[in-house]
């Protein structure tokens, strides 16, 4: 091998091993805010609703179409948060509402027409809305309807937040990594 064939595939590994250490970094940080969010015992009017502040580093990995990233960080989230603090149920309604809301964000910001901050507020909502399928489903109930507006409003207001958040954060990570 040359010797700049050699400077280049080890400056390709440190970039691999440097985005590893920060998909690692969003997992971990992502986890605490979750067990954060769980921690606090606040009621909104339906059971569940957080601000979701875990979803923000998924935010920031869609708004660099990293899709691949992205579920990677929100599987390894949900799936860790869900043996460490939760149950079967908590890992099923997350990963409902994780993969419609990444869905509908990524397809928003994939078209290119929508901003961030708009592609997050229906991503929260799209969350909601997949938790209260499963939830109809689960337990075989219309009742769990009188929640709707409950859920729109309060996934429109996590995705307002987490939108104002990724704005202001993207530039400092974008230095870093992004």
């Amino acid at each position: 091998m040359k010797k700049n064939d050699v400077q280049k595939q080890t400056a390709l590994s440190l970039t691999g091993t440097r985005e590893i250490a920060f998909l690692g970094l969003f997992v971990a940080v992502s986890m605490i805010l979750s067990y954060v969010e769980n921690l606090i015992p606040v009621y909104f009017g339906a059971p569940g609703i957080k601000p979701g502040l875990a979803n923000l580093f998924v935010l920031l990995l869609l708004m660099e179409k990293r899709l691949k990233e992205a579920v990677v960080v929100n599987l390894l989230r949900i799936v860790l948060n869900g043996f460490l603090f939760g149950n079967l149920f908590s890992i099923v309604y997350s990963l409902a509402g994780a993969a419609l809301s990444m869905a509908v964000m990524y397809g928003m910001l994939w078209l290119g027409r929508f901003h961030p901050f708009t592609a997050s507020v229906a991503g929260g909502i799209a969350h909601n809305l997949a938790q209260l399928l499963v939830a109809l489903f689960v337990l075989d109930t219309n009742a769990m309807l009188y929640y709707l507006p409950v859920l729109v409003l309060f996934g429109g207001a996590a995705g307002v937040l987490n939108g104002v958040l990724a704005g202001l954060l993207k530039p400092y990570l974008h230095r870093l990594w992004i």
